[in-house]
């Protein structure tokens, strides 16, 4: 899908202004800005679970008390990664799925998406039919569960002797059985930009325009675009978006820096993206505090 040509240019303005020049951005006046004072467009705020990575694995914090802190945070949404569900990779019962479902129904929340661990570099093909096997399984879950988005990666091994395009060929054919697989349960396959076999935005291109099914997507992850102007990655992506990971960190050149939230929403308000935010906090500090700081920053971005 093509942006209307004065959106696009817009955009790419936004990306190309200075880096960390957050008070000249909101005072630029360009047309980016003239266009996301239309509203919040139907953005929704969510949370991934992996926030809380650490209290979910060693069992200081449970499903239910994830719920309810993002109810009480107020959050819209939450994304339940399937690491956190009992037995992973196995699929817990209906039992255990439903229950969720109908705990975060009463308080009030959407289930955004969920995820899995699995790997399409691997050069043997009997490994990576173990990966689109869990991937099948967790489609059922997702469907379970009301997720309208399974979260997967590409993958992380390198293979001396197998170009980035030959690996590319077989992860590209078994990402159309995920994605045909989903599309039987009404469970759309995003793909996550992860800083391992995908780096850039040309890369990301590559592998959504070759499925090129209107039931993948990249899950956009704000924090592995890490090469040059992040900014710029965004928004040359942005149309592939069906989710986000919005992290409090982002790499200019391969150096972290603070991410500039309001010039990040902008370039989000002026584009053609609506749905859910999922937003991750990272690294050290009481997570509860991490998430409510980044949570305030990003509802005072979206108005």
């Amino acid at each position: 899908m093509k942006k209307p040509t004065n959106r696009r240019q817009a955009l790419q303005r936004m990306a190309a202004l200075p880096l960390l020049s957050g008070t000249a951005f909101m005072n630029s006046g360009t047309a980016g800005e003239q266009t996301v004072r239309e509203g919040r467009k139907n953005l929704k705020t969510s949370l991934n679970a992996y926030s809380f990575n650490r209290p979910l694995s060693d069992g200081t914090m449970s499903m239910d008390e994830l719920l309810e802190f993002c109810s009480e945070t107020g959050f819209e949404a939450v994304d339940i990664t399937a690491y956190y569900f009992p037995g992973y990779p196995e699929v817990p019962s209906d039992e255990y799925l439903y229950n969720v479902k109908r705990k975060a129904f009463r308080l009030g929340l959407e289930i955004s998406g969920t995820g899995v661990r699995n790997d399409f570099t691997h050069t043997d093909r009997a490994k990576r039919e173990e990966s689109i096997q869990l991937v099948k399984n967790w489609v059922i879950a997702a469907e379970k569960i009301g997720a309208p988005v399974l979260r997967v990666f590409a993958g992380h091994l390198d293979h001396p002797g197998y170009s980035w395009e030959a690996v590319s060929e077989w992860m590209i054919e078994d990402l159309k059985t995920c994605v045909e697989f989903g599309k039987q349960h009404g469970v759309m396959i995003g793909l996550q930009n992860h800083n391992g076999f995908l780096k850039t935005a040309r890369q990301v291109k590559t592998i959504l325009d070759a499925v090129n099914d209107e039931w993948f997507g990249l899950i956009l992850d704000i924090g592995s675009y890490r090469r040059g102007n992040p900014f710029q990655e965004i928004a040359d992506t942005i149309d592939y978006a069906v989710s986000w990971q919005l992290k409090e960190k982002m790499y200019v050149n391969d150096e972290e820096v603070d991410t500039d939230i309001s010039r990040l929403i902008k370039i989000i308000k002026s584009s053609d993206y609506k749905g859910y935010i999922p937003i991750e906090t990272l690294g050290p500090g009481d997570p509860k505090e991490k998430v409510r700081a980044l949570f305030s920053e990003v509802k005072r971005a979206l108005g």
